[in-house]
């Protein structure tokens, strides 16, 4: 059916042996849907189990229990014609560094049975979308970090996947070539590709996730588009207050007495939903503090649901 999802998980486990012996679950009852032709952002600190998931979607790693659909396709049964029609970004590098940028995408264009006639199109396609059709003949070994990175989601895209799972794409990536990658991966979103993209990076996702699914602990907290899960669990503005450990300590305390969800951030204590502060609470706040008021945001809502920082 045209409307079913892209991707369908039911209550899928994922349990590993540690070094020890001891069992670890990674991906504990995990249901999810995401709709095709959307960009869904899966956000979780790591260990969340954010990668173990991109692991079974793609059957380098079969589920314990529960069931995967992917395009129509059961998973691991049907693997192989799943794997046809999705373009896959690791967060490794596992590039061949001793061919040249358009040998890669030659061999994946290849391996992904693209038809001989239309395989130097595609090929030609896919440096124009990761803007490296100057750099086709250098080999990929003295490409820069942001070039290589460019040409994972290049090699990905070679043959025009109906679905693509990135991988925390721009993991270790400095600011401008993250940016870079923001582009391409709004465009591919423009142009109705379906896009699973895993991260910790907060402003990626509120940037390009048309939805997002918060995950921590193996699971699915919380999920919507950013504006539904800011206004849900942050409300609309933070009040951020400054000031030595004790009065900090003092803040929470007052603040949770009413109610109101507060995070720690180094020397501040933020109050959420701090539109919704009382005026007799107010004075006790503003007691010679030094204080913000910012709207709220993506970043509150994931620290509030999965307790970490933001990596």
């Amino acid at each position: 059916m045209a409307d079913s999802p892209a991707i369908i998980l039911r209550d899928v486990v994922k349990r590993y042996r540690d070094k020890d012996g001891s069992q670890i679950t990674a991906v504990d009852g995990l249901t999810l849907d995401v709709p095709a032709g959307v960009c869904l952002g899966l956000l979780g600190p790591n260990g969340a189990g954010k990668s173990t998931t991109m692991r079974m979607l793609t059957a380098q790693s079969r589920a314990d229990e529960g069931e995967i659909t992917v395009l129509g396709h059961p998973v691991p049964a049907e693997s192989k014609e799943a794997r046809a029609l999705m373009g896959v970004v690791p967060q490794t590098d596992n590039l061949d560094e001793e061919l040249t940028v358009r040998q890669n995408l030659e061999v994946f264009a290849h391996l992904y049975r693209v038809p001989r006639s239309g395989r130097r199109r595609a090929v030609e396609r896919a440096l124009e979308i990761a803007q490296l059709t100057g750099r086709a003949r250098t080999r990929v070994v003295n490409l820069s970090g942001g070039m290589r990175r460019r040409l994972l989601v290049a090699r990905g895209l070679v043959h025009s996947p109906r679905l693509v799972l990135l991988d925390e794409p721009t993991v270790g990536l400095d600011p401008q070539v993250r940016a870079d990658l923001w582009g391409l991966i709004a465009a591919l979103r423009d142009e109705g590709t379906t896009v699973l993209m895993s991260t910790h990076y907060i402003e990626e996702a509120e940037r390009l996730a048309d939805t997002c699914a918060v995950m921590s602990s193996g699971r699915i907290v919380a999920q919507g588009t950013p504006g539904d899960l800011i206004a849900h669990h942050a409300g609309d503005s933070v009040e951020e207050h400054h000031g030595p450990p004790d009065r900090l300590a003092e803040i929470e305390t007052l603040v949770r007495r009413a109610g109101l969800p507060t995070r720690r951030t180094g020397p501040t204590v933020s109050v959420l939903r701090a539109e919704r502060i009382p005026p007799s609470l107010a004075d006790a706040l503003g007691n010679g503090d030094r204080v913000v008021r910012r709207a709220a945001s993506l970043e509150d809502v994931f620290v509030v649901l999965t307790g970490e920082n933001v990596g």
